[in-house]
């Protein structure tokens, strides 16, 4: 599920950018309008209702959709003014935080590497923005990382509602909803007028997210966030071929050592949780 969410979202990102120059309000409202219909279909193929499983489950639906709106639309954002796979590395810092969430959030253990993990990922992250006063892109790129905390924080509420029983689809509705009736006055007030191509695009980009929506929470509603983040990392290669052959995106040696170390520390937080965690049990 993660690494299918990995390549729809990849292809989102892909379908936002060939949109153009239209608002990031109003692509992030053609985004989720698509995904909110289509969890509105399942939901009445299920038959269970619009009402969550549990009245107290609303605060952490409402929590969820408003950091996962913020991580949508500062990704769009940085979709739009960085190089993809930076775009897309960036967001990606979204494990790495859901892990720190969840400690806070459901108790989950946070260990010592796990927080070396998280330390060297900044670091990496640090090389992609290249924080200075002569980068252009210092403002996206830092929006960018925002969108990844705003993605994580997220992570950790679905896996939350997962624990206490929320349905996937009414998680992605209540989310879906609630950041199409954020936008909405904004589109209404401020339309920016867009041609055919411009909305298959947007179009597209909707039923990639939808894809990618329902499989990252399905993901995280069965697998707690430390044995998901190394495949959640696939995304990082599905853009960098996309942003290679469609839009000729090459990243500098510094981003380039940035994905490196990110994906480094990826992947010893996911051996250390799954490997040396379950031999020393074992013994």
């Amino acid at each position: 599920f993660i690494v299918l969410s990995a390549f729809c979202f990849a292809c989102m990102s892909a379908c936002v950018r060939m949109a153009g120059d239209i608002p990031t309000l109003q692509k992030s409202l053609f985004r989720n309008l698509v995904a909110l219909v289509i969890a509105l279909l399942m939901l009445l193929r299920e038959g269970g209702g619009f009402l969550p499983s549990s009245p107290k489950n609303w605060k952490y639906l409402l929590a969820r959709a408003a950091c996962g709106t913020v991580g949508l639309l500062c990704n769009f954002y940085a979709v739009d003014h960085l190089l993809l796979p930076d775009a897309t590395m960036l967001n990606k810092m979204a494990p790495f935080f859901a892990v720190v969430v969840s400690f806070f959030l459901l108790k989950e253990r946070l260990t010592a590497v796990q927080i070396g993990s998280l330390l060297g990922a900044v670091i990496g992250a640090l090389l992609i923005i290249k924080p200075s006063f002569h980068n252009l892109a210092l403002l996206p790129s830092f929006i960018g990382l925002l969108g990844g905390l705003g993605a994580g924080t997220a992570y950790s509420f679905v896996r939350l509602l997962g624990k206490r029983g929320e349905r996937n689809a009414y998680i992605v509705f209540v989310f879906s909803a609630f950041s199409c009736l954020l936008v909405l006055p904004y589109v209404i007030f401020a339309y920016t007028p867009m041609t055919g191509g411009q909305l298959l695009w947007l179009l597209g980009s909707g039923f990639c997210a939808a894809g990618g929506q329902f499989s990252v929470t399905a993901a995280y509603c069965y697998a707690p966030a430390r044995e998901l983040s190394i495949y959640d990392y696939s995304q990082v290669i599905f853009s960098a071929i996309l942003g290679f052959f469609v839009f000729g995106d090459v990243p500098d040696i510094l981003s380039m050592a940035g994905y490196f170390l990110i994906c480094a520390m990826a992947f010893l937080t996911f051996w250390y949780n799954n490997y040396y965690l379950h031999k020393t049990a074992s013994i």
